[in-house]
């Protein structure tokens, strides 16, 4: 087809000339509508009828580009269409009305897809020779064609897409965007989102907008190859702008090849896009240097992963996989660059690299990071000379006032630490030379940043420091060795004997800094160094593993542990111990658990059987040095090894296999410490052969009297075997002698008349063996138990005059036995639970709150059933025993141990209105402290049976159906007006302690479980449920009952802003901004559910309440009253659908307005002395600061009992 028949479909003729000299007296800022009817024949043009034009164009420019260097026989283009009579004035300005098309709102695909034809060809016609002369150079029409993509393809026109209609399933969250400040009516909202929802497109409609962008910015090349833009610095800056834009287009798949290559084989937009950039350096497109400077100015944002717009900050992009690949892609161009043009790129390449270094974003470690790898990257195509250059800018970049360039200095040092080291005589100045080395890098740049005044780049850079340590290569290792010696030129090994002391003493400073992150750094540091040879300053590391941040705690943990592994030294020995064994009592559990698996790992792993035969390995060796340190200079940390098997225990380590490779070693040189671990898991195991280990092991003596004390210091010796002889000779003796003494005791009719207490506690076996089975009392308890039924308490076994601490520390010593053997826990935990109920003496029923406690940790399914007789104790008479059960209950709680079933929890709120204001303090402390953190809806979940539990009300369906006693339903009743007070109490701590969330939902939640049942008639209206019904509008009525996003947000606002002369900056304008906005929102919420939810079940419980005149309608009328204070202006429509009910609310408001003019009136008057008690009273709640609980724990090493004189 022709050039003319290719240009019928413009209908060039037809357009007035009066129209077109109109658009070009508009300069192509606007679109200037045409004709009706010419504007639809236009509009019926396919995208088809553009290429095949665009073909025509391009082949008769191609010919005449071929005759231009040749014969020059081929006819230009400007004369054919002169010779037609096609005005080149009326053809552009039609191509513009296509163009300009697609400016305006909700442009269609076709629009869009005939806006970048028309483009592609206002560009093609531009670089075909004799267009200026011909006027077709228009700079508006040349620049706006060029950015054409930007408003035609949906991913870069952004937004409009994004809150495409409701067909989308995001588009509820894509309109929650801040409000424009300037209002605009709901029509013109309506109508915005109609033309809105239109703009969907789909896989196909994408490809055909893409297919066309790829025809535009061909043109455009094909425009830069042959149309110079030197006298045009305006549209060479734009067309940079536009390409660096078109990275970030579409993912390239491949690699990317910076070659010049033919356009029409370029793959891809952003392949296109880096061969614009290489185009507009050329000369022909004016000065090279400036070219350089706009392109390089560009992709420094793409480097530093930043948006860019023409005004503004630039803002981060997110750092997904494809701006990092757009990035890598840049910094290889500009690599490409360089290598093109040497000399001419490389001071613009300095410049990239200083703006770099200032302008990468410092508080986000990973953007640091990339940009530190970004330099990395283009320092490694510089020679020598000019790496020297910006090493020694570099280094004064390092002392640079500001922080964030200190700290990203280091990140910069560390990775050209992990390029090859260049040699000083490749660099031509001698002036720069020293700048080369690894060595000035690490000295002068990084090592001097660990006196850097700020606290980050101090610890980051002694972090790095320490990394340098693990390089492969060996002269940063040698740099750092160099840093700690007297420049000694001796073996490695030895380095840190020649420490110099100054630097020593800066890192022992360091390691005990205010800041955690320094901290942390100088121990990494520390370690590295002590690795080699441990030096006295050991003692630092095992002091940080007790340091006050956690972190800190873990690092210290892991540096001693690496250190053990290299060195069996006598002093890393010690420091090890010293860190890691009080670690395992720990607050923090991740701490704890670290400490235990090292001890596990290092000492309990390693214990083999023993052969006399069998030469020790190290690691067994290891173990037996660390344990008889642990008997003999490190016997201090004796407590805190036990509570580390008291967690073993639990976690069934001891096997029979374990036991039996223990007690080889008894005979063994190391045999102290072999003694020290059974001494540790005689208290954990059952199942240690007990007759082998008394005719063996070491008794401590002192439990048992003042004379086996005489005894006990007589056949103390240092030899062990002399021990061994001795407890041989005497220990079956005593145990027979203490038995025979009880019997005359406990068996004789008589036998307290001859009891000496002192002795009889002291001489009970069972306290001294708990773990030895076939001790008299044991005996003699299972034949009481055969004689008597489990049901009767333990005072009531036999008649006998015992004292009350006797057999307060005879239930310990049974509570012992039991937690060694599970059939005694069957047997007697019905006699514990009954002694709970009857039994009168304090000193035996405080013991068995924490017998059964105790035992409730190892036999957790066997005591569960008993967790109800326990939590009653929290009623009982005693102040002593309720708050002994409160502990061991709140600590079960805490373990998991016990869970919150049944009454439990309201047992808990029985006691925050516990009569002794210290038990209530203690329990709310317990509930909020403790056991919400573990449970935050735990609240929430209970306070509507709350309501139904506290006033004994059992007729509803679902609550407060548990299983209970009589003896404790009374025992923990709150119901009638005289616990009124204390109910009310419960509510509001309850209520107080709700987010948001839950006050919304609790609200939403009374309506439809209570409200609803009585207007339902589900429930009875009775005199008990006219009771629950005027407690739950009572509750309603709370002021803890209102969200406190709006009580704050209306009261903060009002507060602050005379209060803060600083309240301008953006920070806190931004939180008032927030907070007004949440108000209105939540606010909003409220209202809606109020109006749909409750005001239906407010009508119809008012009719209920006239019909059966309960004096439950004043209640409901004040809860009304409370309610619509906020909307005293909506009452109408709030209760349009019963407009007397609306009349006596708006009353009642009025009413109580009154009242409050009227006492603030007689406030002010001073009329009276004593003014009417407000109907809201406010609490004030004392709360103490329970650091630790102490609580009194049933082990078996202690012995534990109230002691009554």
């Amino acid at each position: 087809m022709d050039l003319i028949s290719a240009l019928q479909f413009l209908k060039l003729k037809e357009v007035p000339e009066a129209w077109v000299d109109e658009v070009w007296d508009l300069e192509f800022t606007e679109r200037k509508p045409l004709d009706e009817t010419i504007e639809e024949g236009l509009a019926d043009s396919g995208d088809k009828a553009f290429r095949t034009l665009y073909q025509c164009l391009l082949a008769h420019a191609a010919q005449q580009q071929q005759s231009a260097g040749g014969d020059g026989g081929s006819r230009s283009i400007w004369a054919t269409l002169g010779e037609n009579g096609v005005s080149v004035k009326s053809l552009v300005a039609v191509l513009s009305s296509f163009v300009l098309a697609v400016k305006a709102k909700a442009a269609s695909v076709q629009q869009r897809v005939n806006s970048l034809h028309a483009a592609s060809v206002y560009l093609l016609l531009l670089g075909i020779p004799g267009s200026i002369a011909n006027k077709v150079f228009h700079e508006v029409l040349l620049d706006t064609c060029s950015d054409l993509t930007s408003h035609c393809y949906p991913q870069d026109a952004g937004k409009k897409r994004k809150k495409d209609g409701l067909k989308s399933s995001q588009a509820d969250g894509k309109r929650s965007k801040p409000q424009r400040k300037d209002t605009v009516e709901v029509q013109s909202l309506d109508e915005e989102e109609e033309e809105e929802e239109e703009l969907h497109f789909s896989g196909q409609d994408l490809m055909k907008i893409r297919d066309a962008v790829v025809l535009l910015v061909e043109s455009l090349l094909r425009l830069l190859q042959t149309y110079p833009l030197k006298d045009r610095p305006q549209s060479a800056s734009n067309c940079t702008e536009i390409f660096s834009k078109l990275l970030y287009f579409e993912p390239v798949i491949g690699e990317l090849t910076f070659d010049a290559v033919d356009i029409s084989k370029l793959r891809s937009v952003p392949e296109m896009a880096f061969y614009g950039l290489q185009l507009l350096c050329l000369p022909k497109h004016g000065d090279q240097k400036e070219s350089l400077r706009r392109v390089f100015h560009r992709l420094l944002y793409v480097i530093l992963m930043m948006n860019k717009g023409n005004r503004g900050k630039p803002s981060l992009l997110v750092c997904s996989q494809a701006i990092l690949s757009t990035r890598d892609q840049a910094i290889h161009f500009v690599c490409h660059l360089v290598d093109e043009l040497k000399e001419l790129a490389l001071p613009f390449l300095q410049i990239l690299l200083q703006h770099i270094c200032f302008q990468v974003n410092p508080l986000k470690s990973e953007y640091r990071s990339h940009g530190a790898q970004a330099v990395g990257m283009l320092t490694s195509q510089m020679a020598s000379t000019d790496y020297a250059r910006f090493i020694k800018w570099l280094f004064n970049f390092s002392r640079n006032s500001k922080m964030v360039c200190r700290l990203f200095s280091v990140d910069v040092v560390m990775v050209l630490l992990e390029q090859p080291e260049r040699r000083p005589d490749d660099c031509e100045d001698p002036d720069l030379a020293c700048f080369l080395p690894h060595k000035f890098l690490i000295q002068s740049l990084l090592f001097a940043r660990r006196m850097d005044n700020s606290p980050t780049v101090q610890g980051h850079a002694l972090a790095c420091l320490a990394q340098c340590l693990e390089l492969p290569s060996l002269n940063v290792t040698r740099a750092v060795h160099n840093l700690f010696s007297a420049n000694s030129l001796r073996d490695v090994l030895l380095y840190i004997l020649n420490a110099a002391k100054e630097n020593l003493a800066l890192l022992l400073r360091r390691v005990k800094d205010l800041k955690i992150n320094v901290r942390k750094s100088a121990l990494q540091v520390s370690n590295q160094l002590h690795v080699s040879n441990p030096n006295k300053n050991l003692a630092t590391l095992s002091e940080r593993c007790r340091d006050p941040a956690v972190s800190v705690r873990k690092k210290a943990l892991q540096c001693v542990g690496e250190l053990l592994t290299v060195s069996l030294n006598l002093v890393v020995q010690k420091a090890w111990l010293q860190g890691v064994v009080p670690a395992v009592m720990d607050s923090e559990s991740s701490v704890q658990d670290k400490a235990l698996e090292a001890l596990d790992q290092v000492l309990l792993s390693q214990v083999k059987l023993y052969s006399a035969s069998r030469h020790l390995d190290s690691s067994q060796r290891l173990t037996w040095d660390l344990l008889g340190l642990l008997c003999h200079e490190c016997q201090n940390l004796s407590r805190y090894f036990s509570r580390a098997f008291t967690i073993w225990s639990k976690q069934n380590k001891f096997t029979p296999t374990f036991i039996t490779n223990l007690i080889s070693h008894t005979e063994a040189d190391h045999a102290a410490g072999a003694w020290l671990l059974l001494s540790k898991v005689v208290a954990s195991s059952p199942v240690l052969p007990y007759g082998k280990i008394l005719d063996t092991y070491t008794l401590s003596l002192e439990v048992i009297s003042a004379a086996v004390e005489t005894l006990f210091q007589f056949g103390r010796s240092e030899d062990i075997k002399q021990i061994q002889a001795f407890m041989n000779q005497h220990c079956g003796e005593l145990v027979s002698v203490s038995e025979a003494y009880l019997a005359g005791i406990i068996l004789s009719e008589k036998g307290a008349q001859n009891l000496n207490e002192e002795l009889m506690v002291r001489t009970n076996p069972s306290s001294a063996f708990p773990s030895y089975p076939n001790t008299f009392f044991t005996l003699q308890v299972r034949e009481y138990q055969e004689e008597l039924p489990a049901s009767l308490p333990l005072s009531q076994f036999k008649t006998n005059s015992l004292p009350t601490r006797v057999r307060a520390h005879g239930v310990i010593t049974l509570g012992k036995l039991c937690l060694q053997h599970e059939e005694l826990v069957q047997k007697y935990l019905p006699v514990f639970a009954r002694e709970l109920e009857v039994g009168t003496e304090v000193a035996v029923r405080n013991n068995v709150v924490v017998i059964m406690c105790d035992l409730c940790v190892r036999y957790t399914n066997i005591v569960d059933h008993y967790i109800p007789n326990i939590s009653a104790c929290l009623r009982d008479s005693e102040a002593v025993i309720r708050q002994q059960t409160l502990i061991m209950l709140t600590n079960l709680l805490q373990e998991e141990f016990v869970k919150w079933k049944g009454s439990l929890f309201f047992r808990f709120m029985v006691a925050l209105v516990d009569p002794i204001p210290a038990i209530a303090s203690l329990c709310e402390y317990c509930l909020l402290h403790l056991l919400l953190k573990k449970n935050p809806e735990m609240f929430s979940q209970h306070f509507i049976e709350c309501i139904f539990h506290f006033n004994s009300y059992n007729k509803h369906k679902s609550y407060n159906k548990f299983t209970q006693s009589e003896r404790e339903k009374v025992q923990f009743s709150l119901k009638g007006a005289r616990h009124r007070d204390k109910r009310f109490r419960i509510y509001r701590f309850l209520l107080e302690n709700f987010t948001d969330a839950q006050r919304f939902n609790i609200t939403n939640k009374i309506n439809q479980t209570v409200l609803a049942c009585f207007a339902d008639e589900e429930l009875p209206l009775d005199a008990d449920g006219a009771e629950i019904l005027s407690e739950t509008f009572n509750i309603l009525s709370l002021k803890e009952m209102k969200l406190q996003a709006i009580s704050t947000a209306a009261g903060g606002a009002a507060g602050e802003e005379p209060e803060e002369e600083n309240m301008a900056n953006m920070a806190n304008m931004a939180k008032a901004v927030l907070q007004a906005a949440q108000k209105k929102v939540v606010s909003q919420v409220q209202k809606k559910a109020f109006i749909e939810n409750t005001v239906p079940l407010i009508i119809g419980l008012k009719n209920l309440l006239e019909q059966k005149r309960s004096p439950v309608l004043r209640d409901l009328m004040a809860y009304l009253q409370v309610t619509m204070e906020d909307y005293r202006n909506e009452v109408k429509e709030f209760f349009s659908g019963d407009e007397q009910l609306a009349v006596e609310v708006e009353f009642a408001l009025k009413t109580a307005e009154k009242e409050r003019q009227m006492e603030v009136q007689m406030e002010n008057c001073s009329l009276m002395e004593d003014t009417r008690t407000p109907t809201a009273q406010v609490r004030t709640h004392h709360k103490h600061n329970y650091g630790t609980l102490i609580v009194w724990s049933l082990k078996v090493n202690h012995n534990i009992s109230i002691d009554l004189k």
